[in-house]
């Protein structure tokens, strides 16, 4: 029933926001419905029709708070014509301008994030607040904030021109990204991943696709989240201790997800623009498909982020090239890659690229100047297990050396 809830959810509020035009009012009345829901479909059965039955108490929510404004006199001569009785609604999907406005660039990058969560993820806003390791009061008020100032800036509920469709496209599978990304290796916390934002993240992207299918970049987002997400039971022992990529056992990734991601990529690299999501799918791929670490196809998986780079430039492209410099020409040419990001002030008090530079320290030989990195990358690091492992690392340094 929760995943119907989840499906339903953004269908119902795009109706009801196509409507009456205030998203916010929709919004809160879609929350009630689905609390309504969730609280006697248990006990009286799911109805025949959900949707339906969504969209007839979201709608005399809202047709309740119409009546209670104080601009209720203005809208008495219309209120009749806003009831919504089952099975008078369009089946009609709105779900795709309802991302749009959610990802819209006047809000900024944590309102979009809470925001789809909330109305297109049904998720609820202590469930994103515990995703994102803040109070509820504080998440709350972020949505709050963001539907304000959707509903100050006028934005309407219609679908963007065609000029600027591909820019606002682009913003969506940002965000979904960084919602795989936070699940997939929290921030901070004791946890390493949170499952149930990667499923959500997955999730949507599959109907992101279903609704742009011609879209390649979509595609290559959704392949590179199920191959990435193929790894998670391996990337962790029983007591939750991280295990690095090339010291998985292979035997516990998903195979289904991995066949899935490869027929994906295949099926869209090549058909269209090639961007940066189906490069790094095809990077994921290559990972995935290799039997061992040792039979990793390293010098394919470098000329693909030298292609990344050109494509779309950043300092953790450079980071993670660095790292395939580092396997496909030996440590030192790693450690020379990784010099780029030197004074970079963008990955300032990002410990990854100390924790890059340890490995490729260690491999190296150097194993005074790993000790004193590892340690360095632990004291920068708010996530518990990834501080665990680094710590862990930095001890067998110093022991060896």
């Amino acid at each position: 029933m929760e995943q119907l809830l989840r499906e339903l959810a953004p269908q119902v509020l795009g109706a009801l926001a196509r409507r009456y035009g205030q998203f916010d009012a929709a919004e809160d009345a879609v929350q009630e419905a689905l609390l309504a829901a969730a609280t006697q479909w248990p006990a009286e059965g799911v109805p025949d029709n959900p949707r339906s039955w969504l969209l007839a108490v979201a709608g005399r929510r809202l047709v309740d708070e119409f009546r209670s404004e104080s601009a209720r006199r203005r809208r008495e001569e219309n209120v009749f014509q806003l009831d919504v009785e089952p099975g008078t609604v369009t089946s009609r999907d709105d779900t795709l301008t309802l991302l749009f406005l959610c990802c819209h660039p006047s809000l900024s990058p944590p309102s979009q994030l809470a925001l789809t969560l909330r109305a297109v993820g049904g998720l609820s806003t202590a469930e994103i607040a515990s995703a994102f390791l803040v109070p509820e009061s504080t998440m709350a008020q972020r949505i709050s904030r963001a539907k304000q100032k959707i509903k100050s800036s006028g934005l309407s509920f219609t679908m963007p021109p065609s000029a600027e469709r591909a820019e606002r496209l682009r913003v969506v599978r940002q965000v979904l990204y960084l919602v795989f990304n936070e699940g997939y290796t929290t921030s901070g916390g004791e946890a390493l991943q949170r499952a149930d934002l990667t499923a959500e993240a997955i999730r949507l992207t599959r109907m992101l696709r279903t609704l742009t299918p011609e879209d390649t970049e979509t595609g290559g987002l959704l392949a590179l989240m199920l191959l990435t997400d193929a790894r998670r039971e391996a990337r962790s022992d029983s007591q939750g201790a991280l295990i690095p990529l090339d010291e998985q056992d292979r035997s516990r990734w998903n195979t289904a997800q991995i066949a899935e991601g490869v027929a994906l990529v295949s099926a869209t690299l090549g058909k269209g623009p090639v961007g940066p999501y189906q490069l790094q799918a095809a990077i994921a791929a290559l990972h995935d498909e290799a039997k061992t670490a040792d039979a990793t196809d390293w010098p394919q998986i470098l000329a693909l982020y030298e292609v990344l780079e050109r494509v779309s430039p950043g300092p953790v492209v450079t980071l993670n090239k660095a790292v395939a410099v580092g396997w496909a020409r030996g440590p030192l040419a790693g450690l020379a890659a990784l010099g780029e990001l030197d004074g970079d002030e963008r990955m300032a008090g990002n410990h990854r690229v100390e924790a890059v530079r340890a490995h490729l320290l260690e491999r190296a030989g150097d194993r005074a100047a790993a000790h004193a990195a590892y340690k360095k990358a632990a004291a920068m690091t708010t996530s518990v297990p990834e501080q665990r492992y680094l710590t862990l690392r930095a001890s067998l340094t110093a022991s060896e050396h």
